[in-house]
């Protein structure tokens, strides 16, 4: 538990600092990259005290210089270092707006141009829809959960219909990512951060083409089965990792 209490307030610092650098980045040219890169920093130097070590694989199924959005399951407050982390490339998250409210970190967000989005609010929700649809076209790409909540028994949720509106509109391919193990290593509503492996799994692009609004539940499913399929697939090797690396840090200890 000490353990925990530490690396949360030494978490909240390296924050702080981060955010704080990304609001001073905003006032240069090419702001929005350059902030995503300190946020991949950020991500990576989270991990790394934590002590989480993370296997990627299928990094070369993300497109080079071409939008898309990416898809993955949400278990973790850690699955967004991952992201940032190991998905290589520029893209912008779709994140709630609650996060837009906390002090210099929601500032530092909106530099990056990351989307705010209100679930509570339906037109406000389409109206972040269209933006990001819009940032897309302009050739940026985005991250998402459509699980639209962390999920706390490990089970992959239903998805959110919205994000697939957001494909279609766009016309751009959507990379599904199986991300397994974060919800080990900091389960939801939790702060007590274990040491462990992840396995982030990036599979080929699922193209749009011929999809449309009416038949958008048909997409939905084949891009929800290949996530769950790669879950499946990694998650007794992830296990296996994770008690190994719990073997070494008590080690060193």
């Amino acid at each position: 538990m000490m353990r925990s209490a530490l690396l949360v307030t030494l978490g909240i610092a390296i924050t702080a600092f981060f955010s704080f650098w990304s609001v001073v980045f905003s006032f240069f040219a090419n702001s929005e990259n350059n902030v995503h890169k300190v946020a991949r920093i950020w991500g990576s130097i989270l991990l790394k005290i934590s002590s989480t070590k993370v296997q990627v694989i299928g990094k070369e199924n993300v497109l080079r210089g071409k939008p898309q959005i990416f898809m993955a399951n949400h278990q973790s407050d850690f699955d967004i270092l991952i992201a940032l982390a190991y998905i290589p490339g520029q893209f912008r998250w779709i994140a709630k707006k609650e996060l837009f409210a906390i002090p210099v970190f929601g500032q530092a967000m909106r530099s990056a141009g990351y989307i705010e989005i209100d679930r509570q609010n339906h037109e406000k929700a389409m109206h972040s829809l269209d933006l990001a649809a819009l940032r897309i076209r302009e050739g940026k790409s985005v991250m998402t959960f459509p699980e639209g909540t962390r999920s706390r028994d490990g089970e992959i949720k239903a998805f959110k219909q919205g994000l697939f509106y957001l494909a279609i509109q766009s016309g751009v391919p959507i990379i599904p990512i199986s991300i397994i193990g974060s919800g080990a290593i900091m389960p939801k509503r939790s702060l007590k951060v274990k040491p462990g492996k992840i396995i982030l799994v990036i599979d080929k692009p699922i193209p749009v083409k011929g999809y449309t609004l009416e038949n958008r539940q048909e997409l939905i499913n084949r891009v929800r089965q290949v996530i769950m399929k790669n879950y499946d697939a990694y998650k007794n090797e992830d296990m296996a990792g994770i008690k190994d690396v719990q073997t070494e840090i008590k080690a060193e200890i």
